[in-house]
């Protein structure tokens, strides 16, 4: 995994008045010079804007293991892409040498990060089209072309999201909005965050308040950078700041996306989501989950089925306040990536095949899965 020798400082300052960067660039995209894939590495935002490359699935595996890229969307690309860098820079002798090395690439991707639906969603969709494959160039070709059009379908989708999701914001909105669903957090135009983006776009005045998405900071590094890009009025707040501002009365909705959505309508999102959930369901204030149809698990009855990624607890330990650590030298601490918030507290799902109210179970068939 290489970093690009030319990173780019931002401020506020250096944007171009026509909008933001992701008109010009993808979060993830395959360099067909070199067969390798270019990634925005989002533990530099907001600071600088670099990319890395990877050449081999156990580069793409570390690079979602570090959150070099991350978001559910995004990440079910990364693996296909995967998938894809070991087909095409590996030499095989015979096709089941390359059907064996790709089955041990497609386990390491799967369990770099588990929670995340699209994750290995991605990677079985591109593996699948190993099954009827006989000569080795046609499988090399095949799996490459599944994986590209698994990110040009990814940005479509996006933009069906965004504009389904922008139906359900009114002009003069005050939204609270968790984590990083932006172009960021996909291939490009984002979840949650597109469907403010793209209200915003088409003329409706809305003020986004970030909350921050300890511990990892997704909301205040990534999300305010992509909504300073974009020019779209925003604040940031601290995580337990969100009650306060629901019981104003001024906040009117509260967006955000989803890692994994269960039959019965269960959301399992970034850590936090349940809390930013309960405030807003006690003070009357809609929900609503922005996803695509492949984050969403029939398979799991309800979301305390998932299995939840528990993170380094230096995550949490390593914060420094005015250069000092936050925690005593001695302290444990426990991580967990994500929880889940039960379908009641859920007002809406937006999907690219259109917005779902509850019972949820009851009106999925509208979604023609």
């Amino acid at each position: 995994m290489s970093f690009y020798i030319n990173h780019v400082k931002l401020n506020r300052k250096e944007r171009s008045p026509e909008g933001a960067f992701f008109s010009e660039m993808r979060t993830i995209e395959w360099l067909s010079e070199s067969n390798t894939v270019r990634m925005i590495d989002q533990r530099r935002l907001p600071a600088r804007l670099d990319h890395i490359t990877c050449s081999s699935a156990s580069e793409m595996a570390e690079a979602i293991r570090t959150m070099a890229i991350r978001g559910a969307p995004a990440l079910g690309v990364a693996g296909a892409f995967g998938i894809a860098l070991d087909a095409i820079n590996h030499e095989f002798s015979t096709i089941s040498d390359l059907k064996r090395k790709l089955k041990e690439s497609a386990d390491l991707l799967e369990k770099s990060r588990p929670t995340a639906i699209n994750l290995a969603w991605g990677v079985r969709r591109v593996m699948s089209v190993l099954e009827c494959q006989t000569s080795i160039s046609e499988a090399q070709q095949q799996i490459l072309s599944e994986a590209k059009a698994i990110a040009e379908e990814d940005v479509q989708t996006n933009f069906l999201l965004a504009k389904n999701g922008a139906s359900l914001i009114d002009d003069g909105d005050t939204i609270i909005h968790h984590c990083n669903t932006g172009a960021l957090a996909v291939v490009d135009w984002g979840t949650a965050l597109g469907a403010i983006r793209y209200a915003y776009e088409h003329g409706k005045r809305v003020h986004v308040l970030v909350d921050e998405t300890r511990p990892r900071l997704q909301g205040s590094r990534l999300t305010a950078w992509e909504l300073d890009q974009y020019h779209i009025p925003y604040d940031i707040i601290t995580d337990n700041a969100a009650g306060y501002f629901l019981q104003s009365g001024k906040v009117k909705k509260v967006f955000f996306g989803a890692d994994r959505v269960a039959a019965n309508g269960d959301v399992v999102n970034k850590i936090g989501t349940y809390m930013l959930s309960l405030a807003a369901h006690a003070n009357q204030v809609p929900v609503v989950c922005v996803f695509p149809i492949s984050t969403m698990d029939l398979s799991i009855d309800c979301g305390h089925q998932v299995s939840i990624e528990q993170r380094d607890p230096e995550e949490v330990l390593g914060l420094r306040y005015q250069g000092e650590a936050v925690a005593p030298e001695n302290a444990s601490a426990i991580n967990p990536a994500f929880d889940v918030t039960p379908n009641e507290l859920i007002s809406a799902w937006v999907t690219e095949r259109g917005i779902i109210r509850p019972p949820f179970t009851q009106n999925l068939t509208s979604l023609r899965l």
